[in-house]
């Protein structure tokens, strides 16, 4: 059995069945982590879904934050944005099959010291901690106010994590954190303006793989396609997975367990 980790799709259906083939992955026998972001920007959202559920438990996702887009779109009331693409998804005559599915998506997926989730993991939270705080937003995701939830989950406040939030504020931080983290502060306030490269940190903040742990977990990550799959100045055990499929670059899967990269080219 082989477990592979792969970057945000983001609708690229035509290179991940093209990585599949390329794998010879077989979901009698392999494992695949997905890092979110299956859908959006590229032409096969609604493909990507219905190839990822068809894995059944071969496949393990994490939600991203344009997984959460549709779903604010679909179920909490949110407007489509001028250059998504999940028409096809929301006319489909499964959308609600699909939709569930991807609502019951956790924001980490975890083996032993190896965590997953879309942005990554900020210093000030360990494994053991990650996952219960995953699951305060997966309980209200599953629950009879999702709806509300999703209508209210966008904003950048509060920026910093406290212990002491409650309620709204400790849910959209936790969502902000897992999905949306890039450059963040010593403090651990998040940033949420600068989207490319290293350079484009603001003056007080790094990227959040900068920062020393007092532990040592390997963490898995999409999110952040300017890194091309690299992570400069690393002082934690961090592998960008997402290198930019839908903007031309690849779509790229990490070979847990030899640390071998395998990549097909975008088609756009």
């Amino acid at each position: 059995m082989t477990t592979y980790a792969v970057g945000d799709l983001q609708g690229c259906h035509e290179e991940f069945v093209a990585l599949l083939e390329r794998l010879d992955f077989d979901p009698r026998r392999d494992r695949l982590w997905l890092a979110g972001d299956l859908v959006n920007r590229g032409r096969g959202s609604l493909d990507c879904l219905r190839e990822v559920m068809a894995l059944g438990d071969a496949a393990r996702v994490v939600l991203g934050n344009h997984d959460l887009h549709l779903l604010a779109v679909a179920r909490g009331g949110a407007r489509l944005k001028r250059k998504d693409t999940l028409d096809a998804i929301l006319a489909a005559a499964d959308r609600e099959r699909v939709l569930d599915w991807l609502q019951s998506r956790p924001l980490v997926v975890r083996d032993g010291d190896t965590l997953m989730s879309h942005a990554g993991l900020p210093p000030q939270w360990t494994l053991d901690q990650a996952e219960p705080l995953a699951a305060e937003v997966a309980e209200r995701l599953g629950g009879e106010r999702a709806g509300a939830f999703l209508e209210q989950m966008y904003g950048n406040e509060p920026a910093r994590w406290r212990d002491d939030l409650d309620g709204l504020d400790r849910l959209r931080a936790i969502v902000n954190t897992f999905t949306r983290m890039r450059f963040i502060a010593a403090d651990g306030a998040l940033d949420f303006s600068a989207k490319e490269g290293l350079d484009s940190a603001p003056p007080g903040f790094a990227p959040w793989f900068q920062y020393p742990r007092d532990d040592d977990p390997r963490l898995l990550f999409g999110h952040w396609a300017a890194l091309e799959g690299e992570t400069p100045g690393s002082r934690v055990r961090a592998e960008a997975l997402d290198t930019g499929c839908v903007w031309g670059g690849a779509l790229t899967a990490l070979d847990l367990e030899s640390g071998a990269r395998i990549s097909v080219p975008s088609r756009y």
